[in-house]
């Protein structure tokens, strides 16, 4: 039987992921996955920022630049199109690097992160290839996989396995988690329409507040066109498989514009749920992506928490694959990663319930409150600012319980020389950010522990991140693990040496130990 460190289970955007950054540390993986190539349906069709600052971790900065497009923002209407309310977002790149939210067409993106993924010689990925069980004892897990193709049932070993399969996860199952329900359950018509027509709108978001039919419309890429509408009671996805039925629904922006150069792409009926498991992790067993959590779209965080999950997990499983690492540092990943989807699946429940709720009534209160959100202070900065929460507090985030602090938040990705940006030069390791210039013996002492130092110079942007911090050890996912002061031995004692692939890596530490 095969014997491999990692079993990534599932080759969706999560699984890929995962296993490309692995593959960074020299980690080997096998990714398995039931279908024999790329699903071929669009799904996934927005991320933020920090989820684009991930993909550019990958090597994919320019490849996903040229599938994507910056988008403008979000526009609230009325059942009479008439734009009640308006929050714009600039396209040009923020804090991270990259415009604040970007458009894509899923099989596009999962094809470039398949690309990628042959890079490196670390990393096996194979197609139709249903895992079937998976079984733990004290020194691994057997995970038994039948081939689809021929029917020919085998087994491999692993150190661990990541369960990236997705809604209806066998990883879930086999370590006796359930999801919890988080209170939204709703079921829509999803819509991917083709055409070389320009629908001429503005490119942003626009959500359709009609107690009749709430409605999403977005444009995902050159030719691309995506919409999302509330099905009623009764009514199914197989009720507009056919432009008869489906273009008095989409007319309302693509106007005059002849049905016949309107290509359908696909229609499905999805139900949004709200949910998160229970558990994440069982011994040497974890959950990423949809396996763990599920989240309404309104605010196109699906796909961006699993690759937050894969980012979260990968670098802290490296360390302690290659034994510089405690293996209870894994126990943060649940810790840091669950509060953080809670919070943002809470915020797209709101968005949701508060563009679609109420019926006539509702519509009546969006109509009045809506063109005045704009005056509520800091509401516009929630619609429109990409920052998301930071981390709690675990072993590997030092954050005070009575104060705010830079612990948990993301480093940004600023210019600190040429066109290098901080994560060109940390490159997936630990760093020292100081706006203090440290002493021979502290640079010498950060330069042992296999961690990088970035003088925050005055006037630029990490030495306004910094303000009274002063210096903050930056973990290889971009987080903060803690901020003093001052630059203090304690401060460089909090860097963890994680594994690098290369002359300086332990030959051999994570290779498989049986083919």
């Amino acid at each position: 039987m095969r014997t491999v460190p990692v079993v990534v289970v599932g080759a969706g955007p999560t699984g890929l992921t995962a296993a490309t950054l692995l593959a960074q540390y020299g980690v080997e993986c096998l990714v398995l996955d039931r279908w024999e190539s790329i699903y071929p349906q669009p799904r996934a069709v927005a991320l933020d920022d920090e989820v684009h600052r991930i993909l550019a971790r990958l090597g994919l900065r320019d490849a996903f630049a040229a599938i994507s497009r910056p988008h403008r923002g979000l526009r609230l209407l009325d059942r009479n199109m008439r734009v009640l309310a308006e929050f714009p977002r600039g396209t040009a790149p923020g804090r991270h690097g990259y415009p604040q939210g970007s458009m894509f067409d899923q099989p596009e993106l999962e094809a470039i992160l398949r690309r990628n993924l042959q890079r490196f010689g670390t990393v096996t990925l194979r197609g139709n290839a249903e895992v079937t069980a998976l079984t733990q004892d004290s020194g691994g897990v057997r995970v038994d996989v039948t081939d689809t193709a021929t029917g020919e049932p085998g087994s491999v070993r692993a150190a661990y396995v990541l369960g990236c399969d997705g809604a209806n996860s066998l990883t879930r199952a086999s370590i006796g988690a359930t999801m919890r329900d988080l209170g939204f359950t709703q079921r829509w018509l999803v819509i991917d329409v083709a055409t070389d027509a320009d629908l001429g709108q503005w490119e942003g978001v626009h959500q359709l507040s009609d107690p009749a039919r709430a409605g999403t419309y977005l444009r995902i890429g050159r030719t691309r066109y995506r919409w999302e509408f509330r099905l009623a009671p009764g009514e199914t996805a197989d009720d507009y498989r056919d432009m008869a039925r489906l273009h008095p629904l989409i007319s309302r922006w693509t106007g005059d514009l002849p049905v016949a150069e309107l290509e359908i792409i696909r229609v499905a009926e999805y139900t949004f749920r709200a949910q998160v498991a229970d558990c994440w992790r069982d011994r040497r067993v974890f959950l990423l992506g949809d396996a763990a959590h599920l989240s309404p779209p309104f605010i196109g965080q699906g796909l961006c928490a699993g690759l937050r999950d894969a980012m979260n997990l990968a670098w802290k499983l490296a360390g302690v694959l290659g034994g510089t690492l405690a293996e209870t540092v894994l126990d943060t990943y649940q810790i840091e990663r669950g509060q953080h989807v809670r919070a943002m699946i809470k915020l797209a429940r709101l968005i949701g319930t508060a563009m679609t709720a109420g019926g006539e009534w509702g519509n009546v209160i969006r109509r009045a409150v809506a063109p005045r959100l704009h005056l509520v202070p800091g509401l516009t900065d929630l619609a429109t600012d990409s920052r998301t929460p930071p981390l709690r507090r675990s072993d590997l985030v030092v954050r005070p319980r009575l104060r705010r602090g830079l612990a948990g938040g993301l480093c940004p990705n600023a210019v600190i020389d040429g066109d290098r940006r901080f994560d060109d030069v940390a490159a997936g390791r630990f760093a020292i950010v100081t706006s203090v210039e440290p002493s021979t013996a502290l640079r010498a002492d950060i330069e042992r522990r296999g961690a990088v130092l970035v003088v925050a110079r005055p006037g630029g942007a990490l030495h306004r991140w910094l303000g009274a911090a002063r210096a903050a050890v930056v973990r290889p996912d971009g987080t903060v693990l803690r901020a003093d002061r001052r630059l203090l031995p304690r401060t460089i004692a909090a860097v963890r040496p994680v594994p690098r692939d290369g002359p300086e890596r332990r030959e051999g530490s994570y290779r498989s130990v049986h083919r």
